[in-house]
């Protein structure tokens, strides 16, 4: 799967030229997908899985410049959610009923999000949900508030932002002087020599009752994978992870020190050592769904 070859957003052609060539890959009927992905399922059919990644190029590349305010290249952002396409492809089930884009789209989303997450260097040693969550909603609010113009913000907007994420006001600031890329219009031309827009390749995503099932289906797979994998740690390692990573609001060091009558420091190798000992369990669980 990985080897499909695909097109690239190159430094000649640039980004309007890749949006043409993959305008030239068909979309699918249900049927002809469904038998595709059979194809796929049951033997292995690598052509079989090369059409489906390739008609749903163009859905990559929508959710793509959705993100391309975080001042990363957008054919990085593209490269990317076409590996999510592919793992979405490769685990996709027909029978459930739902057409693939569906199912591909929480796939290309998270690993765009994940690509963005390690190139600024956010998900680090105590990172919380809270401060990702930070990160990928703060437009979104900022809008909400009217706090559109650029700069930073009035103290009232940074503490309504503060208390509905749920972090502190300097980590709300530091956020959002880091996020001051200017986007691009949505209603400038793609190209000088054609009136076809940005805003073109717009369509509505609100989440339908599919959407929601595959979403839902797959967070109650990592949520199983996570609690499988937390029995390979004893419980005082389980608490004190669960504590220090597991909550958006988590515990201090000193906290757990004094739950556990040892030092700050102790704590802190156990929380290390079970994290390691958790990442090693997943992995190995994750190979283990590839393979079987």
């Amino acid at each position: 799967m990985s080897n499909i070859p695909l097109p690239t957003v190159s430094p000649e052609g640039g980004l309007s030229r890749y949006l043409q060539e993959i305008r030239k890959f068909p979309m699918l009927e249900a049927d002809e997908e469904y038998m595709l992905a059979k194809a796929w399922k049951e033997r292995a059919d690598a052509d079989a899985a090369h059409k489906m990644v390739t008609s749903h190029l163009r859905l990559v590349a929508k959710i793509a410049m959705g993100y391309r305010g975080y001042g990363l290249p957008v054919g990085e952002l593209i490269a990317e959610g076409n590996v999510g396409m592919m793992q979405a492809v490769k685990r996709f089930e027909p029978e459930k009923g739902f057409r693939l884009s569906t199912y591909a789209m929480w796939w290309i989303r998270a690993a765009i999000q994940e690509y963005i997450l390690r190139t600024w260097s956010l998900v680090k040693m105590g990172t919380t949900a809270a401060q990702k969550k930070l990160f990928f909603n703060l437009r979104k609010i900022k809008g909400q508030i009217e706090a559109i113009d650029e700069g930073d913000m009035r103290p009232d907007q940074v503490a309504e932002i503060s208390t509905k994420l749920g972090v502190s006001e300097e980590e709300v600031i530091n956020m959002n002087r880091r996020l001051t890329a200017p986007d691009h219009s949505l209603n400038s031309p793609m190209r000088a020599d054609t009136e076809g827009e940005w805003m073109d390749w717009l369509e509505d995503e609100s989440p339908d009752q599919e959407t929601v099932y595959a979403e839902n289906e797959e967070l109650q797979r990592r949520k199983a994978m996570l609690a499988s994998a937390m029995d390979c740690l004893n419980e005082r390692e389980k608490h004190i992870l669960t504590e220090r990573r597991l909550r958006d609001d988590p515990l201090t060091l000193e906290d757990l020190s004094q739950e556990y009558g040892i030092s700050r420091e102790r704590v802190r190798q156990i929380e290390v050592r079970a994290f390691e000992k958790l990442q090693k369990a997943v992995k190995s669980r994750a190979f283990e769904e590839r393979v079987n």
